[in-house]
């Protein structure tokens, strides 16, 4: 009977991970929720930072904020639709360095950790975004 309880124990839990994985990335994020908890820890971080600040000080935070959680919730195939600016229209003659680019991507990362999101969640984040990276810098 012990056994019995055992396996039926190691099924229950094999079964959710399973299902933990079968979330959309969306879903991991806690939807659309989650990706504002995340766009405002991230929008935090760079307010404090001293080597990246001046690249956002004469923007429109609120216009920024909304076009960032839209831009990420349709990266992680979220239902929202994405229509503004593209990212070559956003950074054009703003002569982003790869110092700061990667700079921006630690706060981004900061911004993970703190609102708890799992290494796995930040990697599939990251590599959804890193495509764009040629969009941003130097341009």
């Amino acid at each position: 009977m012990k056994s019995f309880a055992v396996i039926l124990l190691c099924i229950g839990l094999l079964g959710g991970c399973a299902s933990k994985s079968d979330l959309s990335l969306y879903q991991q994020l806690d939807g659309k929720a989650g990706i504002e908890r995340l766009i405002d820890s991230f929008i935090y971080q760079i307010g404090n930072d001293e080597q990246v600040f001046h690249y956002f000080e004469h923007a429109n935070i609120t216009h920024f904020r909304q076009g960032f959680i839209t831009h990420l919730c349709m990266l992680v195939n979220g239902p929202c639709n994405y229509d503004g600016d593209s990212m070559v229209d956003i950074h054009t003659g703003m002569h982003i360095s790869e110092k700061d680019f990667n700079h921006v991507v630690d706060l981004l990362i900061n911004a993970m950790n703190e609102q708890n999101i799992s290494h796995s969640v930040q990697n599939k984040i990251l590599s959804k975004m890193a495509p764009l990276r040629s969009e941003i810098i130097k341009i």
